[in-house]
């Protein structure tokens, strides 16, 4: 293999320069895209004379497009046969063609619904409700405690073990991860954003710990609080827990006060005095949204 050449400093200088004004430029286009100043059309015609932005990668330009995303992008991507490394200067008539088609008839992205409140209000119940939707993906969390009796792997939760979840954790596999009642719970980031990518609205039913971490990451979801008719039905159903000891009991009703304190940080408060007219409300913000 022949050895590279040898450039000169000022040969060096100059290909710095270039390098430099290439990463400014694209820079520059994928802000103005993100901005709704220039569409994607755009900067295809802007790469036939531009060699810095004929040099884009094509998941970069994508996920610039406001309600692409990177997950979007990928799947889109794939679905065109366009290799995730492709840059738009290797695109051929009929890839840029069918991209084009897509964008423009695009699925408009899915809303995404965060659902919390203190334990024992209903959450789950709600959750299992707006799984008849056809537009609503429910999400499933994943979980370190050992599974009720009436509930099944992979439906209620993913359990798992404490090592699989720390590696998740680091690994960044969880949109959002919470400690509650001696257990950790997660919420698988893939599923989700796939989901929202292809156009359905998205609950998520966590505790308010993660339902603040949701919020310090994503600007898109709407926070919901689900509180109780009043406080005496809150400790009716938690006292109802036969699964409960009284100690554990005692400790939920001190936790619940704390939740219910946490409600104005929330978008919209909704009281759980029947699940179909909460299930109705969902719908209703998610469809709001997504107009």
């Amino acid at each position: 293999m022949a050895n590279p050449p040898i450039l000169t400093a000022e040969q060096r200088k100059q290909a710095l320069e270039r390098a430099t004004y290439s990463r400014r430029l694209r820079a520059e286009v994928k802000g103005r895209v993100k901005r709704g100043e220039i569409s994607v059309r755009q900067v295809l015609a802007m790469a036939d004379s531009e060699p810095a932005i004929a040099k884009m990668r094509v998941s970069e330009l994508l996920e610039s497009r406001v309600g692409v995303g990177k997950i979007r992008s990928l799947v889109l991507m794939d679905k065109l046969h366009i290799s995730h490394s492709r840059r738009i200067q290797g695109l051929g008539s009929h890839q840029r063609s069918a991209l084009l088609n897509e964008l423009g008839g695009a699925i408009a992205r899915g809303t995404l619904l965060v659902l919390s409140g203190p334990g024992g209000v209903g959450k789950s119940t709600v959750a299992t409700q707006l799984r008849s939707r056809a537009n609503f993906w429910v999400s499933v969390s994943a979980a370190t405690r050992q599974p009720r009796s009436n509930e099944v792997d992979g439906v209620d939760y993913f359990f798992i073990s404490e090592n699989e979840f720390d590696r998740r954790v680091k690994d960044g596999e969880f949109l959002e991860w919470a400690q509650f009642a001696g257990a950790r719970y997660g919420t698988p980031r893939e599923g989700v954003e796939k989901a929202l990518a292809a156009g359905k609205n998205v609950l998520l039913e966590i505790e308010i710990a993660g339902a603040r971490q949701v919020r310090a990451h994503s600007a898109e979801a709407i926070l919901v609080f689900l509180s109780p008719p009043n406080w005496e039905e809150l400790v009716s159903r938690l006292e109802g827990r036969g699964s409960d000891t009284p100690e554990r009991r005692a400790q939920r009703l001190d936790l619940a006060r704390n939740e219910m304190s946490a409600a104005s940080k929330f978008d919209h408060i909704i009281v759980n005095d029947e699940v179909n007219r909460v299930v109705v409300a969902l719908v209703g913000l998610a469809s709001n949204r997504s107009l």
